[in-house]
């Protein structure tokens, strides 16, 4: 059992995203326990205490338990008088873990730092350093599936660390310093330092933990991708804590947590999780956000899909499947995106679609539950359209609500219904939006599902049978041309294309010179493109959209004019002038065949000026 969760794990990381549980401390610390209690003695005095915090974690949705053990070395122990109990206390943490985890998550025997400076600085020589990490990592080892050697101040411990380590297993260690708000240890070595000498350990994984909130962690994290090969993980504390009626607390969200465990694996890490102050909450936001980037399902598209004898019916020409689609090409096409409402009266967004239409678009984005919000069914809203206002609809569709039985159907609806125009996307995770505790789906990706339609357009259900028929969807994907990790959604875009992908529509796009540069490292897949189009409102608006929304990227220029101008009326014509300019940078680039353009607040009006200017 161990060699299969030790070889497991080496073989986890490398293919998917890691979730790592939250504090011990500040969950203890909740729970009463005082701030001055040996919190490791706990494994011995209150071992139900441990458990139930334990058992959060995993509930939460947490794949690695991290052992009670944090401070379980002779000289941290001292401080208490208790160095003599160090087996003890380090066997009963690993007991409880591995009791609490079962066969359903990783137990990672956490090893802190020693609590006392090495000579020169301290009195601690390299082999008490050892012999005392030794000491720990032995007695955790036959009870975990990994170490945590975790918060380190500078390269010199972590080495011991994990030399002593190595001397008593051969487990998977995962190799974690921590940093300060200037981007270095406390010993001064750089994120690039640190990232270059861990590499050439023996270790399965490095990162950083503690100390420091998301932000800055992002930032250490981007400076030691390049300099590595080896998997990365990343947990950072919830913020700086404050002191409320005398108890420290952090008050960094769970949302926010999970935004930047996004921006964390966009960044490359493959393990992610939360240090001082983060809590279950935390932890199942972090779930969700993890969901949404890589589908805990995400193979079952392929494994949906077996091969067949049935034989496959040839696809409509993509020309012929809808107007929009013969159109694209000859002429120069306008999408504009509706939102369906919230509540039951669809006249304000099919009135929206008539203006529009009688403006000149060429079809209108249904979206798909906008931030994971409860609205009317875009599907029901794109058929009204249509049937009321005479014009194509382009159906957002996400993976993040149906399972593979409820998308097979809806597709077999929006078929008959004759929608024709499908936008494939992933979707955003249901924590940022109306019901945060909703279920979140995500049997396949978008990729996935791309793969699907194109097998309905060739007369195939996904488990390979005879639709006695074809469907003839034009199918859409999303791109980010201001993406964070520019090599994943280049990767991604690629992969979308080959499953069957036949246009994109991109991201809000304010610097031309973001989508030549995508469109350059996308040749090898030269689909026609949409650019996307959002008029700012406001200054307010821009740092918001550009801080706060996933995907987004504002210029710094854009955003300097939007603070410069005046709000209200002349706020609005600036917004529009930008997005007027920027149009026209994307408008001569290759592959792009049209715009798509997002009312700012449901303001027509603005798309209007936009569309009169082209």
């Amino acid at each position: 059992m161990k060699a299969s969760m030790r070889k497991l794990f080496l073989e986890e990381i490398r293919r998917r995203i890691l979730l790592a549980d939250g504090a011990m401390g500040t969950m203890l610390y909740s729970k009463g326990i005082f701030i001055n209690t040996c919190f490791d003695d706990l494994n011995i005095t209150r071992p139900q205490l441990v458990e139930e915090i334990h058992t959060e974690y995993l509930h939460a949705g947490a794949d690695i338990l991290e052992t009670n053990t944090f401070g379980a070395n002779r000289y941290k122990l001292a401080a208490f008088g208790i160095e003599d109990r160090v087996r003890d206390i380090n066997e009963a943490g690993g007991r409880i873990a591995r009791a609490v985890a079962g066969g359903g998550a990783y137990v990672a025997g956490s090893i802190g730092p020693l609590g006392k400076p090495l000579k020169p600085l301290g009195n601690v020589s390299t082999p008490e350093a050892l012999r005392a990490f030794e000491e720990q990592a032995g007695a955790l080892a036959p009870f975990i599936d990994l170490f945590c050697i975790e918060t380190i101040h500078g390269l010199e411990e972590v080495k011991i660390a994990i030399e002593a380590v190595r001397a008593c297993s051969d487990l998977p260690i995962i190799a974690q310093l921590t940093f300060t708000e200037e981007g270095e240890t406390i010993m001064g070595e750089s994120p690039e330092q640190v990232a270059a000498a861990l590499s050439e350990l023996d270790v399965a994984a490095i990162g950083c933990n503690c100390s420091i909130g998301p932000q800055p962690m992002l930032e250490i994290i981007e400076k030691m991708r390049p300099l590595t090969d080896k998997p990365m993980s990343a947990q950072p504390n919830a913020g700086a804590p404050r002191i409320v009626e005398g108890r420290f607390l952090y008050l960094t969200s769970p949302e926010y947590m999970a935004e930047y465990a996004k921006r964390f694996i966009q960044s490359g890490v493959s393990i992610v999780g939360g240090c001082c102050g983060t809590t279950p909450d935390h932890i199942r936001a972090m779930r969700n956000a993890i969901r949404a980037l890589q589908p805990v399902h995400i193979e079952s598209a392929e494994r949906m899909m077996p091969p067949t004898s049935v034989r496959a019916i040839p696809e409509v020409p993509f020309k012929e499947r809808s107007r929009f689609a013969g159109l694209m090409g000859r002429k120069f096409l306008i999408s504009v995106e509706i939102d369906p409402p919230r509540g039951l009266d669809s006249s304000v967004p099919l009135e929206g679609a008539r203006l529009m239409k009688i403006g000149g678009a060429d079809a209108i984005n249904i979206a798909d539950g906008p931030r994971a919000s409860a609205r009317m069914s875009p599907m029901a809203l794109a058929t009204l359209i249509e049937q009321r206002v005479g014009i194509e609809t382009i159906l957002h569709y996400c993976c993040r609500d149906r399972n593979l039985l409820g998308m097979q159907s809806d597709l077999i609806g929006a078929h008959a219904m004759g929608l024709k125009n499908i936008l494939v996307i992933t979707g955003d995770p249901p924590k940022l939006g109306d019901y945060p505790d909703a279920t979140a789906v995500y049997d396949v990706d978008s990729i996935g599902l791309v793969r699907i339609i194109k097998a309905m357009n060739n007369g195939l259900d996904p488990s390979g049978k005879s639709l006695e028929g074809v469907t003839g969807f034009a199918i859409g994907v999303g791109a980010n041309p201001a993406a964070i990790d520019m090599e994943t959604e280049v990767r991604r875009f690629h992969e979308k294309v080959k499953a069957g992908a036949e246009f994109a529509l991109t991201q809000p796009v304010y610097d031309p010179s973001l989508l030549e540069r995508f469109l350059e490292l996308t040749a090898g897949s030269p689909i026609p493109v949409l650019v996307g189009i959002l008029p700012l409102t406001s200054h307010k608006n821009a740092e918001f959209l550009h801080n706060e929304v996933p995907g987004m990227h504002i210029p710094q220029r854009v955003r300097d004019a939007m603070a410069k101008a005046p709000t209200g009326d002349k706020a609005r014509e600036l917004g529009i002038k930008i997005s007027q300019e920027a149009l026209a940078g994307c408008r001569s680039l290759p592959r792009i065949a049209g715009a798509y353009i997002m009312p700012p607040f449901g303001k027509y009006d603005s798309v209007l000026r936009i569309m009169d200017a082209l």
